[in-house]
């Protein structure tokens, strides 16, 4: 069998261990049942289970009450309950352009229905020079900062600790996006001032996909945008205010919980610290040996430390057809496009023609990256060649 070389993993990660297998095995045999449905022992023994799991994702992020954090699909249903269930109206906000639509759709929709001004922060190498830019774009109507902690496009990475202190200092709303992030990179709700959390699963944190989760902080009221079933409060006749139930309609994906679960277990076992420093290794190399070859445009490569993705192109080639190139020709998966951000293209200058983006994971290695690299060295020349 022919191998493969997977660097997609912004997109989801891949493989994923084999006790995150497992424990959807378990979800399927063990534990399936429905928690919070029925008062049977198995269907108490799988609610135990599913707080067990909140509370490992309250230490992983340092939330203080493990009941503060609902499970959501995936980040996207997330940052939708938290963009509009803290109902802004007649205000101003402040984002980036790095955001991925499943912020700037939701903010758009707050543009066309709510009447919201929205200012857009662009990254730079300094990061005096952004928090300047953010504070200078508050105003005495701006009720949130609304950020991703980094860009699935260039790897960027904001502040979040002295953004989180602005926010503080203003009585802001802090919503954050660590879909990039969580995982790969050590996040602090407590340290970093974090009103609203928003993460998936399904990518560093190594679960399966279709489930992610936000936290809210307890001073935070949102008004839930879906309603249904929650197997309590039954006898109100509108969704219950308390959370989590508040923003968990429906049943849950227990699958997907536990492999939630699993992914934490296994990251927690390796070490954050370790995580990071292996993606990162991998990136600067990637980084130091592509800015060799003649053809290759690496985009904002200022950012150090970066997340582990580095978006390219390659000049005499279009992006879609030098993604099929190395997947048909080199078994190398990335992603060609625009990433679901259409701004952060704009902001690079490539909104007309996308990129390839190459995103490392825990399981990549250097072997790896040089057969990457090579590739990409064949695919200069054969261009130099045919000119």
């Amino acid at each position: 069998m022919e191998k493969n070389y997977y660097f997609d993993h912004s997109a989801t990660s891949n493989p994923k261990p084999q006790v995150v297998i497992n424990s959807v095995i378990e979800a399927l045999t063990i534990f399936n049942g429905n928690p919070s449905r029925s008062s049977h022992k198995k269907s108490i023994e799988l609610e135990r289970k599913i707080f067990e799991i909140r509370e490992k994702i309250a230490n992983f992020f340092n939330i203080k009450d493990p009941l503060q954090i609902a499970f959501t699909k995936n980040s996207t249903e997330a940052l939708n309950f938290a963009i509009k269930g803290i109902n802004l109206e007649n205000c101003h906000i402040i984002t980036s352009v790095l955001e991925h639509n499943s912020v700037l759709r939701p903010i758009n929709y707050l543009k066309d229905e709510k009447n919201i001004k929205v200012s857009y922060i662009i990254p730079d190498k300094n990061d005096e020079i952004v928090i300047e830019n953010i504070e200078k774009n508050i105003t005495s109507n701006t009720k949130a900062i609304i950020i991703n902690h980094i860009s699935n496009v260039t790897g960027y990475i904001f502040n979040l600790e002295k953004i989180g202190e602005i926010c503080k200092k203003n009585n802001l709303i802090f919503i954050v996006d660590v879909s990039q992030s969580a995982g790969c990179y050590k996040i602090d709700v407590e340290k970093y001032n974090i009103d609203i959390l928003c993460f998936t699963g399904h990518k560093s944190l190594l679960g399966i996909q279709g489930i992610g989760g936000i936290y809210v902080n307890k001073n935070i009221s949102l008004t839930p945008i879906i309603e249904g079933g929650t197997g309590s409060y039954s006898k109100i006749p509108r969704q219950p205010s308390k959370m989590p139930e508040c923003l968990e309609a429906g049943t849950a994906n227990v699958p997907g919980i536990l492999s939630l679960g699993a992914g934490i277990d296994y990251i927690n076992s390796i070490g954050l610290d370790f995580i990071f420093n292996h993606e990162w290794n991998l990136t600067q190399y990637f980084i130091k040996k592509i800015s060799t070859i003649d053809s290759v445009i690496i985009y904002d490569n200022f950012n150090v430390p970066r997340g582990p993705v580095v978006s390219i192109n390659m000049k005499g080639i279009n992006a879609s057809e030098l993604t099929n190139i190395l997947s048909e020709e080199f078994n190398i998966f990335t992603r060609g496009g625009f990433h679901c951000a259409p701004l952060a293209h704009k902001y690079l200058g490539t909104y007309d023609f996308g990129c390839v983006r190459f995103s490392f994971g825990f399981s990549n290695t250097i072997e790896e990256v040089n057969y990457c690299i090579d590739s990409l060295k064949k695919i200069d020349n054969f261009l130099k060649n045919n000119s």
